[in-house]
């Protein structure tokens, strides 16, 4: 089977082996939130309680430096860095699908020297305003997936980008997503049969997909199509990614 191997990732507790958001907490003054602004925070509205604490972060005079610095702190995840190294070949298109924002991931792969291993990135978009606040909106809003937050429904992403490249003339002959949280169910249940779900072991995909009974080649309680492949370092994804190629 021709054609290229689209290769998506998660960027939090997968690419970068922090969560992003939570990192920048570590920015305000003695590394904790005031109770207004952590009132601010629920399951639902996970992006407007960030654009509040960026807000709080810039009144106390943090800058895009300081945002950028705490980025380059975060460790990238174990093997990662190998790993993107060897996507620099051309039979694969690497995606990143992140309920972080565009800044914080544009700072790590700039900083690691990879931003042109990566053909694209949808996450909720970011900028410095005029008087240098970190403002954020949201990808899109949705309501069709109980599975992805309302700003952002990954497995949505995943298929339009895969049919914008077919009506390109791009064909992936596999999918590969590798992520870790609860919300990267939703992408793995669009995959099929050719394809590879990739989760982090002993993270929140890896448990919810233990619960239910899919890990040990079990049909389980999904519909799921793609085979699994567990992972706790990059070199791990490196060596299905090798076999495929072959």
């Amino acid at each position: 089977m021709s054609g290229p191997i689209l290769v998506a990732f998660d960027f939090d507790h997968t690419i970068i082996d922090e969560n992003s958001d939570l990192s920048v907490i570590k920015l305000a003054p003695d590394g904790e939130l005031p109770e207004e602004i952590q009132a601010k925070y629920s399951d639902n509205g996970w992006t407007n309680y960030m654009g509040a604490i960026f807000e709080y972060l810039h009144k106390n005079g943090r800058t895009k430096d300081d945002f950028a610095k705490c980025m380059y702190d975060i460790p990238f995840t174990n093997g990662f860095l190998e790993l993107f190294q060897y996507l620099r070949d051309d039979c694969f298109e690497v995606i990143i699908i992140s309920d972080s924002n565009m800044k914080f991931i544009e700072f790590s792969l700039e900083n690691a020297g990879i931003s042109d291993v990566v053909y694209a990135i949808y996450t909720n978009p970011a900028y410095f305003d005029n008087s240098g606040c970190l403002r954020i909106k949201y990808y899109h809003e949705q309501d069709w997936c109980k599975l992805s937050t309302v700003n952002l429904c990954k497995g949505h992403i995943l298929q339009e980008h895969i049919k914008q490249r077919d009506g390109e003339g791009i064909r992936f002959r596999h999918v590969v997503y590798v992520g870790d949280g609860y919300n990267d169910l939703c992408p793995a249940l669009t995959m099929k049969q050719h394809d590879f779900i990739c989760p982090r072991k002993n993270f929140k995909l890896w448990r919810e997909m233990k619960r239910l009974g899919v890990l040990d080649g079990e049909a389980g309680e999904l519909d799921l199509k793609a085979k699994i492949v567990e992972w706790d370092s990059g070199i791990q994804i490196l060596d299905l990614l090798k076999t495929l190629k072959e």
